[in-house]
């Protein structure tokens, strides 16, 4: 397999609200040896301060356009850094019974080498995490367990899938390092 530790990569973790993703990318981007960015889409649609399209509140055009525009924004970013030899690691709750909206927007926007990843822990353990957030990104327990039941949809895909229920953080970041290497040795069809 090839090393994925030190290969020029741009990574989507995609997976429920809860599952650690941004935690897993941060933790991820900080100990490879090579220069790599955490994007998270969370942070790019928070920029919006006046004016900003809370899903909670409903989702609806506003909000769908705001997720469009920092989708493209986290893309642009990516590509940047890639040119300029930084690896990047993104994280999303895309949903698979929407890849043409979801994955097809990411692969326009990053390249046709992005490898996507899903992170999808047990729901018992992501109600958990959404229970210890604060502010815009914690959900109602019935958000998240409607989001993780479409992401289950991802089973069957094709795609990597961890399931980091019994893993801490740095043990997930090894289970992440090994299907990046697996992705660059054999991509998922997408």
């Amino acid at each position: 397999m090839p090393d994925a530790a030190h290969a020029g990569v741009a990574v989507l973790l995609i997976g429920p609200a809860g599952a650690g993703k941004t935690t897993v990318a941060r933790f991820w981007a900080d100990r490879r040896p090579v220069p790599t960015a955490h994007i998270s889409l969370d942070d790019v649609r928070e920029w919006v301060r006046s004016g900003f399209a809370d899903p909670r509140s409903g989702w609806d055009d506003r909000s769908e356009a705001q997720y469009r525009l920092a989708r493209r924004t986290c893309g642009f970013a990516a590509r940047n850094y890639l040119a300029n030899g930084i690896s990047c690691i993104l994280d999303d709750a895309v949903f698979p019974d929407r890849p043409a909206v979801g994955l097809g927007g990411w692969k326009r926007h990053v390249g046709p080498g992005l490898i996507p990843i899903v992170l999808l822990p047990g729901l018992e353990v992501v109600l958990e995490r959404n229970a210890a957030r604060t502010g815009t990104r914690r959900l109602s327990d019935e958000e998240v367990a409607t989001i993780h039941g479409r992401m289950a949809g991802w089973y069957g895909s094709g795609l990597p899938i961890i399931d980091n229920s019994r893993h801490d953080v740095a043990t997930t970041a090894r289970m992440l390092d090994d299907a990046v290497a697996h992705s660059l040795s054999s991509p998922p069809q997408w």
